[in-house]
């Protein structure tokens, strides 16, 4: 028979393994309150460094994005973003590396005998003259049309001067374009090839490529139909739509003579005082004429000089003087309103010669943007809100002027709204090649690369 009992010799065994494990446990037991203890003291100091951080004050680099707005003053849109934020840091030789611009030799009749009249290139129309003198000399400029992206037209459509009136004529852009692309289409087959789509001009007056200095006929004669497939560099544009920037466009600054500027700047006071706290030179009618429906300015430069012409605080001027530049290197505020279009040399007047520039021209549309950032350095007042400048103004001093002014003295936005005789790397021609060298998909070569894999001559 066997016995299945335990064996006494082994029940030391067993009690040994027990008070082993006993032992075990008291020893894990220790462990996991000493771990315990040690995550609460992390989590405790956890909490308590963010409290801190949290709650503590700190000195802010950032500037706060700030709004003038008042519900008694005005909608005036002023923002300074974040300083902080700067823009990412381009290789601006790589954007214009491969870039090629044809540049059409015309007949004298159609650009350098416009020339006879001093007038024609250094009036506010003439970046149609600067640019075709740059692009001459620019590194972009190819001689051989077989490689060009793009094919600029030197039509010079502004320095037809009024002997009434002394204002530029327009009249004859028109036929004048007209005739010019009956030349270039004849005499070479990269027009007829693209139907213009590579092709640039400038049209650098009131409404653009509609040519014409009054609105309402602007809009009713509209976009030539031989220009309505080009790319056309205007100095009008607004946000809504509108007939006479239906076409493919830049944006581009009026004339101002870089030459002058500097003049100016070299005879402003050498402690940079500005004695003038609101500037307006120019056209301001006491009783605005109805003109096919229209008032000049829509009434705006009336509207402020009946509010604010008896205020000292306001340098309002209605007589042309020659050396007005003077004047507003020693503003602190440059009013802009609307002409008879929104645009106003008075916009790049402002910026370089650092006088905070007040737009007055509801959904005006900014040169350059992208290199410029005008909710920086500029305010803009709704044309409604013009009788409120004096307490908009006001507010604006009290707040964020220095910040403006700091934004607005950068040397990057006067080098973007002057046109040079030369390019020079962001300047106003540089910044067209920009704009254009992403307009690369309307390259006829950049097209037969892509289909073929490498250049190809195309006759057809």
């Amino acid at each position: 028979m066997v016995d299945f009992s335990r064996p006494s010799r082994n029940r030391g065994f067993y009690v040994r393994m027990r008070l082993l494990h006993k032992q075990g446990r008291q020893e894990k037991s220790y462990c996991f309150r000493y771990f315990r203890w040690v995550l609460w003291l992390s989590l405790s100091l956890y909490f308590f460094s963010s409290y801190l951080i949290t709650n503590h004050p700190r000195k802010l680099t950032a500037i706060p994005k700030v709004t003038v707005s008042n519900s008694k003053a005005s909608r005036a849109l002023f923002e300074t973003v974040n300083t902080t934020i700067q823009q990412q840091p381009r290789d601006h030789q790589d954007l214009l590396k491969d870039l090629k611009v044809y540049i059409y030799d015309l007949p004298s009749k159609y650009n350098v005998d416009w020339l006879s009249n001093e007038r024609c290139s250094n009036h506010l129309f003439a970046s149609e003259v600067a640019l075709h003198k740059a692009l001459q000399e620019s590194d972009v400029r190819t001689f051989d049309p077989w490689e060009a992206d793009f094919f600029f037209v030197p039509v010079y459509v502004s320095c037809n001067f009024s002997t009434v009136n002394g204002f530029p004529a327009i009249g004859h852009a028109r036929p004048l374009l007209a005739s010019a692309i009956q030349h270039i289409s004849t005499q070479l087959p990269f027009w007829n090839r693209s139907l213009g789509a590579d092709h640039v001009f400038v049209a650098s007056h009131d409404y653009g490529a509609c040519f014409h200095a009054m609105e309402d006929v602007a809009r009713a004669d509209g976009i030539p139909e031989f220009l309505k497939k080009s790319i056309v560099l205007q100095t009008f544009g607004v946000k809504h739509q509108h007939p006479c920037q239906d076409v493919e466009n830049v944006l581009i600054p009026p004339y101002v003579s870089p030459e002058k500027v500097q003049s100016t700047l070299d005879s402003a006071p050498a402690n940079g005082q500005r004695d003038i706290w609101v500037f307006f030179r120019g056209k301001m009618e006491v009783h605005p004429k109805n003109i096919s429906g229209r008032f000049y300015s829509k009434a705006v430069r009336t509207a402020i000089w009946q509010k604010y012409s008896g205020n000292r605080k306001f340098h309002l001027k209605r007589h042309r003087f020659a050396g007005y530049q003077s004047e507003i290197v020693r503003s602190v505020f440059c009013l802009c309103p609307l002409g008879w279009a929104p645009w106003s040399p008075r916009l790049v007047e402002s910026v370089v010669l650092g006088c905070v520039p007040v737009i007055i021209a509801d959904g005006i549309r900014l040169p350059f943007s992208e290199a410029i950032r005008w909710p920086e350095i500029s305010l803009t007042v709704a044309e409604k809100d013009v009788g409120k400048l004096g307490m908009i103004l006001d507010d604006v001093a009290a707040t964020n002027l220095s910040t403006i002014q700091k934004n607005l003295w950068d040397p990057q936005n006067k080098r973007a709204l002057l046109f040079n005789n030369q390019v020079q790397e962001g300047d106003a021609t540089w910044q067209v090649l920009n704009a254009l060298s992403h307009k690369l998909d309307r390259s006829h070569r950049r097209s037969r690369q892509s289909s073929n894999g490498h250049a190809t001559r195309d006759v057809s």
